[in-house]
């Protein structure tokens, strides 16, 4: 049994579909989604209908990402952000036009169940953004640190690789887990196309809501699988390249 781990969907429909035929997935194969599974293109309420009926067939595990938290309160109150529609939140309104009111009630049951992190049995860390106690994400003192948090990945990026974790200096946020798996922060930004690690630190947001590609990662072996550039797919959209 595979464990994959899926990055940023941001609405891409297409590009889910063509990741599961790429990597193969089988009812096997443990999936943990990073979140942020709506926003950009315009097929988020699908993605949410192709996710609950995926979490019928997998085991799966969902984390909830900062746009998730965003339709969860449209969904739950018709609160519209004015942050989050700049920010692809009017392509996930439209993307629900002629959803009955169940359905969206469903939709807002899985964004609910949503967990904001995850630690598996090997003590891999999973949440969408970072975390920013020294003590780990059980003492985390804001929880909107789980989905906007960018600190733990940037202190990742500029720690010397030759200090060794023994040394005193070495950050206490990373000591606390095997290894940890983020989405949130486009690898596009360092013009990597595909996921980045650094330190024990895997970012595996390839930008799919802009100009990169849906990527999945086993956890055991690093093998990586990507559907196309999302924007190849939607070539008739902007997705969030605004």
């Amino acid at each position: 049994m595979r464990t994959l781990v899926i990055g940023d969907i941001h609405g891409g429909l297409r590009a889910l579909e063509q990741l599961v035929e790429r990597a193969k997935i089988t009812s096997d194969d443990k999936l943990v989604f990073l979140g942020d599974y709506v926003d950009g293109w315009s097929g988020s309420a699908q993605v949410i209908d192709y996710l609950i009926r995926l979490k019928e067939e997998n085991d799966c595990i969902f984390i909830k990402g900062n746009h998730d938290v965003w339709c969860e309160d449209w969904l739950r109150e018709d609160l519209s952000h004015p942050v989050w529609l700049d920010h692809g939140g009017q392509e996930t309104v439209e993307s629900y036009e002629g959803y009955s009111i169940a359905t969206k009630k469903a939709h807002l049951d899985f964004f609910e169940a949503m967990d904001l992190f995850h630690i598996d049995d090997a003590n891999r860390l999973f949440v969408h953004a970072g975390f920013t106690s020294m003590h780990g994400v059980s003492r985390e003192y804001d929880i909107r640190g789980f989905y906007f948090d960018r600190t733990l990945w940037e202190m990742a990026l500029t720690l010397d690789k030759r200090m060794p974790k023994t040394s005193e200096k070495y950050p206490h946020r990373l000591r606390h887990y095997k290894e940890i798996y983020i989405g949130h922060t486009p690898t596009l930004h360092y013009h990597k196309y595909e996921p980045m690690n650094a330190a024990n630190v895997w970012n595996i947001d390839t930008g799919a809501a802009f100009t990169g590609k849906l990527s999945a990662m086993d956890i055991d072996t690093k093998e990586v699988f990507q559907s196309d550039s999302v924007n190849y797919l939607y070539p008739n959209e902007r997705g969030r390249n605004k």
